[in-house]
């Protein structure tokens, strides 16, 4: 007996579970060749306001736990990340119109992004941070603290690498995220938030929306409980106007001034981008104490 085949419904990704949005909206996500892959979740303001608050209460315990334990566990992603490698290369193949070798090649990146990142959680000190040279009887050190929670407009391509370069950076540094994937295809951020789901990552830490950036974006830009603005993924006649909204709040905007090359080394700029340098000051030397002095 014939069956259908189940057209499956991509939901948001919301302090650690799949919610339809709040307004009840979906949309009709196609293919390369305009067949249809899924239906989606449109999400609305308030779904990016829950996501905000889910985005804080996950921060907290992100931020507190150690670099060597948020290494592990961004190091178990990239582990789910390779056991859904098939999964995601026939999504990529299906999504994007690529090659089988193209979608595995992006895939494999993609893992061994996760990997990088991985390994930068318990160097962010050494390498961000360190002793100042002053003058006067003081000890100065800088140490690199996370932001905060970072909202980040995916890519518009829809691919695996460049959410992944994006997210990634972002979550090393101790912050939680909230992504807006891409309008046209958000299949694969959600597929990648499944794979979040089922590793060790806190709730909360990572959110996905799904929908209209142009609806969401200029929103998160304002919202007072968002510290820092990913403006990759947006044009460029709308990074202005969501720069200026930023600024209303003092938030820290990550906004490259020329397509990235997701495929080349990912050096550090995105690491810097969401970590607030905290400097003390301590001073030294004698101090006389009852019986004795200490230095």
């Amino acid at each position: 007996m014939a069956r259908l085949s189940v057209a499956k419904t991509y939901k948001l990704y919301i302090g650690g579970a799949f919610p339809r949005s709040e307004s009840g909206r979906t949309y009709q996500v196609h293919d390369q060749k305009g067949s249809l892959m899924a239906n989606a979740a449109l999400a609305s303001r308030k779904d990016a306001r829950n996501a905000v608050v889910a985005a804080r209460s996950g921060f907290s315990k992100w931020a507190g736990a150690t670099p060597y334990n948020r290494g592990q566990v961004l190091y178990r992603v990239a582990e789910m990340l390779e056991a859904r490698r098939a999964e995601l290369v026939d999504l990529i193949v299906q999504s994007r119109g690529a090659t089988a070798a193209q979608a595995r090649a992006e895939v494999d990146a993609s893992i061994d992004r996760v990997v990088h990142f991985a390994g930068w959680t318990d160097k962010l000190p050494a390498v961000f941070g360190g002793a100042n040279a002053v003058s006067g009887p003081y000890f100065s050190y800088s140490a690199p603290e996370p932001t905060g929670v970072v909202a980040v407009a995916a890519s518009p391509t829809s691919a695996l690498l460049p959410l992944v370069a994006a997210v990634l950076p972002v979550l090393a540094g101790g912050n939680s995220v909230v992504v807006v994937a891409s309008e046209a295809d958000p299949t694969v951020a959600v597929t990648f938030a499944e794979v979040l789901a089922t590793s060790d990552v806190p709730a909360g830490v990572v959110n996905v929306l799904t929908g209209r950036a142009a609806e969401m974006m200029p929103w998160l830009a304002s919202h007072a409980d968002v510290n820092g603005l990913d403006l990759t993924g947006m044009a460029a006649d709308d990074r202005v106007e969501l720069e200026r909204s930023a600024s209303g709040t003092v938030k820290r905007v990550y906004s490259p001034r020329r397509e990235p090359d997701f495929t080349a080394a990912p050096g550090t700029a995105r690491l810097r981008a969401f970590l607030e340098i905290k400097t003390v000051w301590h001073p030294v030397g004698a101090v006389s104490l009852a019986g004795g002095s200490a230095y």
